[in-house]
């Protein structure tokens, strides 16, 4: 790119994010808001249309949500190139405080705080059972670390995409053996009672199955076609398949949550309360961290936006997979989707606005 290109490209807070994000990305929760209003519009008008899809069930897991699910993960976990791992070496400060905050603070951060809002201070306006329900969402939300949009982040912050990668492949690898564990945990502590296998179940459908047919998919085609194929013509190709399951997931959500909707519409309001506060001081968390540690800005703020962020795509499907299309929960990880890009945005504007008080950012290294 040159200078000039550049100039035109970014501003002295970051590059412009009219640049960095695609239109679905930077419209993301008006596509979430429309999904909702021609869900519920379908659930009441054409009630027919999800009964008959709830029909199409195997051992309890609906099979057009299950597709649509694994339309939404898969060309995410393409993306995951494991041979990364191996960067960790140039940055181990940044991958400690990244894997310590998604681990071992934020799944119980996210429940504490939840459950103090949901439980106490909202508990004269949401019934006690439905807030338990939307506590079992939040927790599954704060046990999915980000994946896919901490790219963008990276790119909005000006992040060094090579460790980025490392960042987000480690924290792929922890999640198939920690999420299960950390969601039992947590929704057991919280009352709420979920069979291990169901837990099980979900964790092989929607992180190993995806994960594996992802990484597979990628070396596969990238030993035939070449990388330069696979990122420039394959990945642009797929990457509608995430939004269009996105979106219709969450159609066909709303269609079964619209009477939940219609007559407690402040809840939607109540369930995010929690989530933009969790948001804020994981980030904060692990951003002073990297701070007081002189780790670099480019390595710094995509570790932190990672943490902060969402893997609402699992979570999602999580929800569903263990309470149901109607439920609280799966609600509770819609609410997060709605709420999530306009708060990352805002914490993009910070970390580019406080770079200078971080060391020199350091490039990634040739080839990486």
């Amino acid at each position: 790119m040159s200078n000039a290109q550049s100039t035109s490209a970014e501003t002295d807070d970051g590059p412009d994010i009219r640049q960095g994000m695609g239109l679905f990305e930077r419209y993301l929760s008006v596509w979430v808001a429309i999904a909702i209003v021609i869900g519920i519009a379908l659930g009441q008008f054409l009630p027919a249309v999800p009964e008959a899809l709830a029909q199409f069930e195997y051992a309890q897991v609906s099979i057009p949500v299950a597709i649509l699910i694994w339309a939404m993960i898969f060309p995410m976990m393409v993306q995951i190139d494991f041979s990364a791992i191996l960067g960790v070496r140039r940055q181990p400060k940044g991958l400690v405080i990244t894997t310590t905050v998604n681990w071992l603070i934020k799944p119980f951060t996210m429940f504490a705080i939840a459950w103090f809002f949901l439980m106490v201070v909202f508990a004269p306006l949401i019934p006690e059972g439905l807030a338990r329900e939307y506590l079992a969402g939040a927790i599954l939300l704060g046990a999915a670390p980000c994946t896919a949009m901490v790219f963008v982040w990276s790119y909005l912050t000006r992040g060094d995409a090579a460790y980025t990668l490392v960042q987000v492949s480690v924290n792929d690898i922890i999640m198939l053996f920690a999420f299960a564990p950390i969601v039992v945990l947590l929704l057991g502590i919280s009352d709420i009672a979920v069979p291990w296998d169901t837990v099980a179940l979900s964790v092989f459908l929607y992180i190993v199955i995806p994960l594996s047919a992802g990484y597979l998919t990628r070396v596969m085609l990238i030993r035939h076609r070449g990388i330069e194929w696979f990122d420039n013509v394959f990945m642009k190709r797929l990457a509608p398949v995430t939004h269009i399951g996105l979106i219709l997931t969450l159609v066909l959500l709303f269609a079964f949550q619209g009477e939940v909707i219609l007559n407690n519409p402040l809840h939607i309001v109540l369930i995010a309360i929690p989530l933009i506060i969790q948001t804020f001081l994981i980030f904060f968390i692990a951003y002073g961290w990297a701070k007081a540690w002189r780790v670099p800005h480019n390595v710094a703020a995509p570790g932190a936006m990672i943490g902060a962020s969402n893997f609402f795509e699992l979570a999602v499907a999580a929800a569903i997979a263990l309470f149901g299309l109607q439920s609280g929960a799966a609600l509770a990880t819609v609410v997060g989707v709605l709420v999530e890009v306009p708060l990352m945005l805002a914490l993009v504007r910070i970390a580019n606005r406080t770079r200078r008080h971080f060391p020199a950012a350091q490039p990634a290294p040739a080839g990486g």
